[in-house]
């Protein structure tokens, strides 16, 4: 049961890490987590040292933990995992998928957001990562899932804050569905190449906000200073 709660602390924290209602950089307290979340003492502390563990926060001494910002080198190793993970198991996918998966592929790449609109972009971010992930799925592989899942979950916080400071719904929708018809078309290098340009735009969407973040955060530190 104490593993359970546990265990609900741990996944409601993380979300709301990843979907920025705690931001990169901001300082966290457990009494104030105990007495938001009504989790209990100890089921909120396991679940912060497990989110500390998972690189989701970091502890500072005496104080609690502060949620890790979001670096650059941080977003070019995603990034640099993702290119090597995903486009092999989209070529994979395409010449082993079942027809019956192919079909829903099609219908999986079909959505968007409204900007703006946070519950549209909490369900955008989680349908992303199913889509990605579907592929690694399709190759039967559970190591290839393992890997590819661990990397979207550290993705989706990034992914969420860049949404949130630029519209690029129709972008995403675009080089899913362009995805999602070459490995329907069962054409294993088309699929391969269209997740790695996908990635590589996705890269350059995200780092273009995030410098406009940062430099816009040091600007108002400057005012303020």
């Amino acid at each position: 049961m104490h593993e359970t709660i546990a265990n609900k602390a741990y996944e409601q924290i993380k979300f709301d890490i990843i979907t920025c209602v705690y931001v990169p950089g901001q300082q966290i307290a457990q009494p104030q987590l105990v007495e938001k979340y009504e989790f209990g003492i100890t089921p909120t502390r396991e679940a912060l040292h497990k989110l500390a563990q998972d690189g989701f926060l970091q502890p500072i001494p005496r104080f609690g933990y502060v949620v890790s910002p979001i670096s650059i080198p941080d977003v070019n190793q995603i990034y640099e995992l993702r290119s090597i993970l995903e486009p092999a198991a989209a070529r994979i996918a395409a010449q082993v998928a079942s027809q019956e998966y192919l079909e829903q592929l099609l219908k999986d790449a079909d959505f968007s957001y409204i900007p703006g609109d946070r519950q549209s972009t909490i369900d955008f971010v989680k349908n992303n990562a199913r889509f990605h992930l579907s592929f690694a799925i399709a190759t039967g592989n559970r190591r290839l899932v393992d890997a590819i899942s661990k990397t979207l979950d550290e993705m989706a916080r990034i992914f969420f804050l860049g949404l949130n400071l630029r519209e690029m719904s129709q972008e995403v929708r675009d080089e899913h569905q362009a995805i999602a018809t070459a490995i329907y078309n069962r054409d294993p290098e088309k699929a391969e190449q269209t997740s790695r340009e996908e990635i590589a735009h996705s890269k350059d969407r995200i780092m273009d906000v995030l410098r406009y973040r940062w430099e816009r955060d040091f600007t108002m530190s400057q005012i303020s200073w």
